[in-house]
C-alpha cells in the first residue's frame, strides 16, 4: 500500500488533469497538476508560415523534422522560449509559445550535430549546446545563428564525453559535466578553462560517470550517475553533501538522467530513467515528494532524462521514448485528499 496524493477537482483548468505521486512524505503538502504535452509546434499552436508553406510546395517535404523524436533535455530561457534537444534529429528545438515561432538548429555550417544531449542559455539570449560524440559545445547567438565551438582544436573536440551544462546568468560562467573524464569543468564566459573538480571513484568529491548539473545562488548540484547519487558542492568546488542510493524505495536512484533546481521552493529534482519517475528532495537531500511510472499517458513515462523548471515554477519533463515534453505544475495542496494505491 503506497500513499498518494491527489488534487482535489474544484477550480481546476480546463486542461489540466490530476497527476498521481508515487511514494509521497503524508506531509509533504504538494499536489502535482498534469497541464499539456508537447510533440510538435502544433501542441503550442505554432503553425507553419507563409513562406514555409510555400517552400513545401515548390520543394516537395522536408526530410527535416519539426516534432520530437527522442527528446533529451529541456530549457525555458528568460524570453519564456522552450529549447529541447533531440538526439535522433538530431537538432535543437526552439518553441516559443508567445510569438507562435519555430526554429530547428541542426549545428554549423561546416558541422553538423551528431548527439546533442544538453542545452542551456546565458542573459543575452546565446544558446548552448553541448555534443557527447563530437567532445565540444555548440554556441548560438540568440536568433539562432552559429557563433562560435568551446573545446575545439582543429576541428577535433576536447572533452572525451560533454553531457551536462549550467550557465551561470550573473557571472557568466559555464559549468560542464564531462561523463567519460569524470569531472566537473568550469570555464569563464569565453569558455577559457578556470578550473576542474573530481577524478574517478566513490569518495567525496569523486565521480563515477556524472551526467547533469544544476546551479542553486549558493551550491552546485552535480549527478554522480553510477555512484547512484547527486553530490553538492559550493560555488569553489568544495563538497558539501551527497544523497541517493542506488535502491528501489523513496529517495532511491538507479538510473538518474536529469537534474534541476527550484530556486522558488529551494527543490532539486532528478528523473529516473529506470524508475521513471521524477523525485523532489530539499537542498539537504530529504524526499519530498515524487510522481510517475511507465507508461504513455500524462504523468506517465518511457525512459525520461531531462528536466527544467520555468519562471513560473512549472516542471518540463523530457519523456524521450514517448518522442515528448511534458509539463507540470507542482503547487501546496491546499485541498488534498489522500488516497491508497493498492
Amino acid at each position: 500500500m503506497i500513499a498518494i496524493l491527489l488534487a482535489a477537482g474544484a477550480g481546476r483548468a480546463a486542461d489540466e488533469a490530476p497527476v498521481r505521486l508515487a511514494w509521497p512524505q503524508s506531509d509533504a503538502g504538494y499536489s502535482v497538476t498534469f497541464l499539456r504535452s508537447i510533440s510538435t509546434p502544433r501542441d503550442l499552436k505554432i503553425r507553419r508560415g507563409f513562406f514555409s508553406k510555400l517552400a513545401r510546395i515548390v520543394a516537395g517535404p522536408s526530410k527535416r523534422s519539426r516534432g520530437l523524436l527522442r527528446p533529451f533535455s529541456v530549457a525555458v530561457d528568460r524570453e519564456g522560449r522552450i529549447l529541447i534537444t533531440d538526439r535522433a534529429g538530431p537538432a535543437v528545438h526552439i518553441l516559443d509559445p508567445r510569438r507562435k515561432k519555430y526554429k530547428r538548429l541542426d549545428g554549423a555550417r561546416k558541422q553538423r550535430f551528431r548527439s546533442p544531449i544538453d542545452v542551456d542559455t546565458d542573459t543575452r539570449g546565446n544558446i548552448y549546446v553541448t555534443d557527447s560524440d563530437l567532445g565540444k559545445i555548440f554556441v548560438f547567438r540568440r536568433n539562432g545563428k552559429f557563433d562560435r565551438f568551446i573545446g575545439d582544436a582543429g576541428g577535433e573536440g576536447l572533452y572525451k564525453r560533454p553531457t551536462g551544462i549550467a550557465i551561470d546568468r550573473e557571472s557568466g560562467r559555464i559549468y560542464l559535466t564531462d561523463t567519460l573524464r569524470h569531472a566537473v569543468e568550469v570555464l569563464d564566459a569565453q569558455g577559457r578553462p578556470l578550473e576542474r573538480w573530481g577524478k574517478r571513484g566513490e569518495g567525496p568529491g569523486e565521480f563515477n560517470f556524472p551526467t547533469d548539473i544544476a546551479l542553486a545562488p549558493d551550491r552546485v548540484f552535480v549527478l554522480d550517475s553510477m555512484n547512484f547519487r547527486v553530490q553538492v558542492f559550493d560555488r569553489k568546488g568544495t563538497f558539501l553533501a551527497s544523497f541517493g542510493k542506488p535502491v528501489n524505495e523513496p529517495g532511491g536512484l538507479f538510473r538518474p538522467k536529469g537534474i534541476a533546481v527550484d530556486e522558488g521552493r529551494k527543490l532539486v529534482y532528478v528523473v529516473d530513467a529506470m524508475f521513471e519517475l521524477v523525485q523532489a528532495f530539499t537542498y539537504a537531500g530529504e524526499l519530498v515528494w515524487a510522481f510517475g511510472h511507465g507508461g504513455a499517458k500524462p504523468g506517465e513515462f518511457f525512459l525520461p532524462a531531462g528536466i527544467c523548471v520555468d519562471a513560473e515554477g512549472r516542471l518540463l519533463v523530457a519523456d524521450s521514448y514517448n518522442s515528448r515534453v511534458q509539463v507540470f505544475r507542482p503547487r501546496p495542496a491546499r485541498q488534498a485528499r489522500l488516497v491508497r494505491r493498492r
